[in-house]
């Protein structure tokens, strides 16, 4: 059976894999070296410095674009890593339409990196294509989509971008990060680059911090290639052997995050305390039928707001939680608890945090594969 013709479930586990060359190792090997012997000069088999390539980071990134639908793959130090790779692909003048509710790292990398570099950076809500498309002019080089966004769990409508995109010939990148291609791919609506903070869901155990991106397009590939190179932000062989580890149990974590998250879901929603409850499954979710329509099931990432809570109140649910880890990051298999406004959106100011629902009282969680009664009791003493 050939791999075009594997569901993707097996290809977590065979996709753009083989076993190693030299003994027949089934899991790739670890390649802990920075430089390869050659036997003339420029004479090597396929590997001559590991900034330029490495076995193990091959073996990665050939696994990214086998479970993206996408045709290459590249693996980076970071998520953000990643990113700046692709921002790299414009110029001075150039204009970027991006959602406004992204994560706060992705908003401090364009605003406090790139915009001084003379790229100016449009931070907008994409429910309506129509607003979007009015942000796009000719100096518009590149749309930049979160879906579902980080944390207010906004669902954007991809094929309908990606319709944009190739109507007015501006790229899309798309952070799959949060849905990973479990639950969708966006490459098969029409994207042109895919990214993920590997750290999250692909990686798994909270154990590794990886970048990734995928691509069809040969051209587009051979650019992000180059600047991977020239630039130099590559993970190691260890990180990517990690990353690789943690594919292969993707679909079955993911089919466990996604029933705890509706559990929870559906407690927080019918909780007293609870004012307002952020998950795409929920029918009364602004955006419900198109994740319905475009994501294979809803996930574990949910944001809430308790009822006349204030940054002090939320603070405390958090720091009441016991099974529940408050930290940075998600997508590991322990559940994980933070609070966005003081972690991972406190560098977007405090009036563009709020314009896009990320408000103080806001807690963010990333739901786990424990025993969801567990979890329950746990939110519910906190709450309580």
């Amino acid at each position: 059976m050939s791999e075009k013709d594997l569901r993707f479930n097996s290809k977590t586990i065979h996709g753009g894999q083989q076993p190693d060359k030299a003994y027949g190792a089934v899991m790739p090997p670890i390649y802990q070296t920075s430089t390869y012997a050659q036997t003339t000069p420029g004479g090597h088999q396929g590997f001559e410095y590991s900034r330029s390539g490495n076995p193990t980071r091959t073996a990665l990134e050939n696994s990214l674009a086998s479970i993206e639908s996408g045709s290459y793959g590249l693996a980076f130090a970071s998520g953000l890593a990643a990113m700046d790779a692709v921002i790299k692909l414009l110029e001075p003048g150039d204009e970027v339409v991006s959602t406004n509710d992204l994560y706060g790292g992705s908003y401090r990398l364009f605003k406090q990196v790139f915009e001084k570099y003379g790229i100016k950076f449009h931070f907008i809500g994409m429910q309506d294509l129509s607003f979007i498309e009015s942000h796009i002019n000719e100096k518009t080089a590149l749309i930049w989509v979160e879906t579902p966004t980080n944390p207010m769990m906004n669902v954007i409508d991809l094929k309908g971008v990606a319709h944009l995109a190739k109507k007015h010939q501006v790229l899309l990148a798309v952070d799959n990060t949060f849905a990973t291609p479990y639950l969708q791919r966006p490459l098969e609506f029409g994207a042109d680059i895919v990214m993920h903070s590997a750290t999250k869901y692909l990686g798994g155990h909270s154990d590794v911090v990886v970048g990734a991106l995928v691509v069809k397009d040969k051209d587009l590939a051979d650019k992000l290639y180059f600047i991977q190179n020239a630039s130099g932000a590559v993970c190691g062989p260890m990180d990517s052997f990690l990353v690789l580890r943690g594919i292969k149990t993707l679909h079955l974590r993911m089919q466990r995050h996604c029933e705890n998250g509706k559990a929870i879901a559906a407690y927080l929603s019918n909780h007293p305390k609870i004012e307002k409850v952020y998950w795409p499954g929920l029918e009364d979710h602004p955006n419900h039928q198109i994740a319905k329509d475009q994501m294979k099931d809803f996930g574990g990432m949910i944001s809430f707001v308790p009822k006349g809570s204030s940054f002090t109140d939320a603070v405390k649910i958090v720091e009441n939680l016991k099974l529940f880890t408050l930290a940075e990051s998600l997508g590991g298999v322990e559940s994980l608890a933070g609070h966005p406004a003081s972690m991972t959106h406190a560098s977007i100011p405090k009036e563009e945090r709020e314009k896009s629902g990320v408000v103080d009282a806001l807690i963010r969680l990333s739901v786990g594969i424990e025993d969801v009664e567990d979890l329950i009791a746990d939110l519910d003493q906190a709450i309580s």
